[in-house]
């Protein structure tokens, strides 16, 4: 598979795995020892949910609670999330999966990290309006109603930070599907398809459309996706460290003859490449933007 990103969180197994954690996404958060330590108090608390869960013997997405609310977490650092909404990051599993109360949460980290997880909440009732049948659902066909709950989602989002945190979360999800039946991939892909990754370019999020795009896809069309996957020669990071080199060269030219001036640029990703190719209907070494 090609590589998407180039570092995917390590298991957590104890407090120095955590400690860890969280000294990464204060880093990348500029955040002070305040809300460090409510980042780690909300750390503590999912994981207690998950051992709570595990003494009871009830399996959790990936056996692990604390696990996914930090990877959540981790994406969102990239984006230089709030300390308010890494904390909701975090939490957000241990809601959902009913091992931890909105009240515990309110009473604990405020009414607005409480209002955040119950809107992340919200957002995955109406994602989950949405089917894979072939009945209609809000009496329209597939594609009508992939476009209506994208608008609903969109119209009770409030506080982008609420949209960011789903999108983390659906990026772990399609991330962890991989050991899961057919069905499962199939149907967290098409979600992803349908909703998120839509959603994401909505907001302008590329480096989490496009992972997301390459995930479902893969999952969706596995023979494609490794047929161009495999013409691919370098992987993605080898591409984009390339585009890097690129845009320091153009822009130290343009140094010389301007103050002011901006260079950006990405590596096209798998299924941009395969759109691409089937919308002109060309092959993959007529594709000249990798």
């Amino acid at each position: 598979m090609v590589q998407v990103r180039e570092i995917h969180a390590a298991p957590v197994e104890n407090s120095a795995d955590i400690t860890f954690w969280l000294d990464k996404i204060a880093i990348k958060c500029d955040l002070d020892e305040p809300a460090r330590e409510k980042i780690r108090l909300a750390a503590v608390l999912a994981g207690e949910a998950e051992e709570t869960a595990q003494r009871a013997g009830k399996s959790l997405f990936r056996g692990s609670i604390l696990q996914m609310g930090l990877e959540i977490a981790d994406i969102l650092s990239d984006l230089r999330m709030d300390s308010e909404g890494l904390q909701a990051a975090i939490l957000y599993r241990s809601v959902r999966e009913k091992k931890l109360s909105i009240d515990s949460v309110r009473d604990t980290f405020g009414e607005n990290v409480a209002t955040l997880i119950s809107n992340v909440l919200r957002m995955a009732v109406i994602s989950g309006l949405r089917s894979d049948s072939e009945q209609n659902v809000l009496g329209q066909d597939a594609t009508q109603q992939a476009n209506k709950v994208r608008e609903m989602l969109v119209s009770v989002i409030d506080d982008v930070r609420v949209a960011l945190i789903k999108l983390a979360e659906r990026t772990c999800a399609i991330r962890m599907v991989k050991t899961a039946p057919e069905e499962k991939r199939r149907e967290v892909s098409r979600e992803i398809f349908d909703v998120y990754a839509p959603l994401a370019d909505r907001l302008g999020i590329g480096q989490l459309k496009w992972e997301l795009e390459d995930l479902a896809f893969r999952y969706l069309e596995a023979d494609e996706y490794q047929q161009i996957a495999r013409l691919l020669d370098e992987k993605r990071i080898d591409r984009q460290q390339y585009i890097d080199t690129a845009i320091e060269t153009i822009k130290d030219e343009l140094d010389k003859i301007s103050k002011r001036n901006e260079v950006t640029g990405r590596a096209k990703h798998i299924y941009s490449i395969w759109r691409k190719m089937h919308r002109k209907d060309i092959g993959f070494s007529q594709v000249y933007d990798i």
